[in-house]
């Protein structure tokens, strides 16, 4: 076998080879895996588990390992001892007034990480690997106060009374280089061994700064945990972050263990310690959370450590985080979910459960009242028959599933719209909004009042879809998706600008679309689509305010008229601001950042530039919007520029 040397310890993803870039990217490839298999291996409908059993904790460093030897699918995650240099190096990071608008987020009084945040005063924002202080407010007074460098790429920011909280990830990663003596391998000619191993490791940074004097951010507190950065939330205080790194065994070592590190004082995660599920998987992964009090740094910090799959999203209340990991096991797809009770920075794991089928997101989850519901699509069998042979296929359909707090499920509804997947969901106190697409958009308004035993109220059929679902208040709600042409042939449709759609749901049996506008041709995307934080709306204002990238089509180039699978050239990118009502949906303004044609980078179906708009906020009568190299600042009625702030 050969010997090894560590020459240096690397950083970085440009320097690793590309097999060790797949290595780090694990947990997306394997929910892809999930999604291609389910179409083939799903078995005939499948009842909601109720009776799951709960986590356990390992008893001893054996049965983790063995566990892991055992079951772990990938077989790049066993090494040999002489592969890799287990050293560990860590590295030192050196390091209002009016009202304003906050993250647009999920649960009110839980803060979601952002890219952009703001106190009333100042602007902080991640650009790359540093994160910018700007003094916005007053407008005439706008500036660049300070700047802040980091290792790598900002995941996200929160600002919590004079502390701002940063958020990032890097790779660690063990650099390895092969003895000259290993090339008298016998098997040389079946066998190229490589010169160079390396083995990476991610792991999360939590930078906490003083911000009180903006001008000179004071770094102080600095906690790294094991892991890539999954996940976070903020509720008062306390910032609770998730990170999860592949579980690593190295035949003749043993299990590499996740660590948490407190400034000077690292906590190595015992084996007893960790959660698991008995559920067999085709992944597993680390799942670390920790609590860490912003306020005080001296305050030691809360974890807790979990052996799971691929955690797809997480949910969170003011008191629970629901952790939701999609599980495929004998051919039966199922989401698996994990409540772990929070409060004043304490962590504690309370229950398991599961329900047939797979999320689309976090709002597709929701706690109300003691209950916890979620809603999945889930497969179906069909048996067709043809030429007096039976054939089987596999259809989708929705589900909503309501759990007490042990996670059994006490109420469900199944088979919604047979043939169609979840586009969008919204839980709203004792109702579920759903919107599931194929050809035409139906908005299922479904009743939670009794919970153990829901009920399909309405449902309202219109072209289009909506990815997104914002409530508007308790019976107007607002869709944010795309409009949609039948197919002359096929089964589907063809989708085509942005819609933006306002919904009145005050009759429940009968819901109705009072106003709608559509922008753009087919190409015409926003980050809404993709990003609920990139939505600016105050019910209190009336104020709508989203970015759009508008394609539009030059129809004289049709002669025969445009076909529906055409997409359009880009033509323009900023926000749309509009003036919603109970009755209407108005389009008062449109302010752009890229003003010169040439910044208007574009090819194919490709767009790109630094004067993107992303993020839009106000100050008082002021809206901020926010690109790459500019923000730029007017009027919140008129819309009128009054200044603006060149990036560097």
């Amino acid at each position: 076998m050969a010997t090894v040397k560590i020459l240096k310890l690397l950083r970085g993803i440009k320097t690793i080879p590309a097999i060790l870039i797949l290595l780090s990217l694990l947990p997306f490839t394997s929910i892809l895996l999930f999604t291609i298999g389910s179409q083939k291996l799903l078995p005939n409908n499948q009842g909601a588990n109720t009776n799951y059993m709960v986590l356990r904790r390992f008893q001893s460093y054996d049965e983790l390992k063995n566990l892991l030897n055992r079951e772990v699918a990938y077989p790049w995650f066993r090494f040999t001892a002489t592969e890799f240099g287990l050293e560990r190096k860590y590295m030192t990071i050196e390091t209002a007034s009016a009202g304003y608008s906050r993250t647009n987020i999920q649960v009110e009084g839980v803060d979601e990480a952002d890219i952009v945040k703001t106190d009333g005063e100042n602007i902080y924002l991640a650009l790359g690997k540093r994160v910018l202080i700007i003094k916005a407010y007053p407008p005439e007074d706008a500036r660049v106060s300070a700047e802040i460098q980091v290792d790598n790429m900002v995941s996200g920011l929160f600002i919590n009374n004079g502390r701002l909280v940063i958020i990032f990830c890097r790779d660690v990663c063990y650099y390895a280089e092969i003895s000259e003596d290993s090339s008298k391998r016998e098997d040389k000619q079946i066998f190229i061994e490589p010169k160079i191993s390396v083995l990476i490791r991610p792991e999360t940074l939590i930078l906490i700064y003083d911000v009180k004097n903006t001008e000179a951010p004071m770094l102080i507190r600095n906690v790294t945990l094991s892991g890539l950065y999954f996940n976070s939330r903020m509720i008062g205080d306390y910032v609770y972050v998730l990170a999860s790194s592949p579980a690593v065994y190295i035949e003749n070592y043993g299990v590499i263990l996740p660590e948490i590190i407190d400034g000077e004082r690292i906590i190595k995660v015992g084996p007893t310690s960790i959660y698991y599920s008995t559920a067999p998987d085709i992944y597993y992964a680390f799942t670390n959370i920790v609590a860490v009090n912003v306020q005080k740094p001296d305050e030691p910090i809360s974890h807790e450590t979990f052996l799971l799959g691929y955690a797809s999203c997480i949910y969170v209340s003011l008191n629970n985080i629901y952790v939701a990991v999609p599980k495929y096991s004998e051919s039966i797809p199922t989401t698996e979910v994990h409540r772990i009770r929070i409060e004043g920075g304490k962590i504690k794991y309370e229950a398991s459960g599961a329900v047939p089928g797979f999320i689309l997101n976090q709002f597709s989850m929701d706690e109300h009242s003691g209950y916890f519901r979620i809603a999945t699509t889930k497969y179906y069998q069909v048996i067709r028959g043809l030429n007096d042979q039976e054939t089987y296929q596999y259809q989708p359909s929705g589900n909503v599933y309501i759990l007490d707090m042990n996670l059994a499920v006490v109420g469900e509804i199944e088979g919604l719209a047979p043939g169609e997947y979840i586009y969008s969901a919204r839980f709203m106190g004792e109702r579920c909004y759903l919107v599931t697409f194929k050809k035409v958009d139906p908005l299922f308004v479904i009743s939670l009042e009794d919970p153990t035993n829901p009920k399909v109220l309405g449902k309202l059929k219109i072209p289009g879809y909506s990815n997104y679902l914002h409530p508007c208040d308790e019976n107007y709600l607002i869709g944010i998706g795309k409009w949609t042409v039948e197919a002359e042939e096929g089964d589907f449709a063809w989708y085509q600008g942005l819609k933006i759609s306002l919904f009145d749901v005050s009759d429940v049996e009968c819901p109705k679309e009072v106003d709608s506008i559509i922008i753009g041709d087919r190409g015409t995307d926003s980050l809404v689509l993709h990003d609920h934080k990139a939505l600016l709306f105050d019910r209190r204002l009336n104020l709508l305010a989203m970015p759009i990238l508008v394609a539009e089509i030059d129809k004289t180039k049709h002669s025969n008229g445009v076909p529906p699978y055409t997409y359009g050239d880009y033509v323009w990118q900023g926000l749309y601001v509009f003036n919603i009502t109970e009755s209407s949906i108005i389009l008062r303004g449109k302010i752009t950042h890229i003003e010169n044609p040439d910044d208007f980078l574009k090819s194919g179906y490709w767009f790109y530039s630094e004067y993107t708009i992303e993020r839009a906020l106000y100050i008082g009568d002021i809206i901020y919007t926010i690109s790459s190299k500019m923000i730029k600042m007017n009027n919140l009625w008129s819309l009128a520029e009054i200044n603006s702030v060149k990036l560097p």
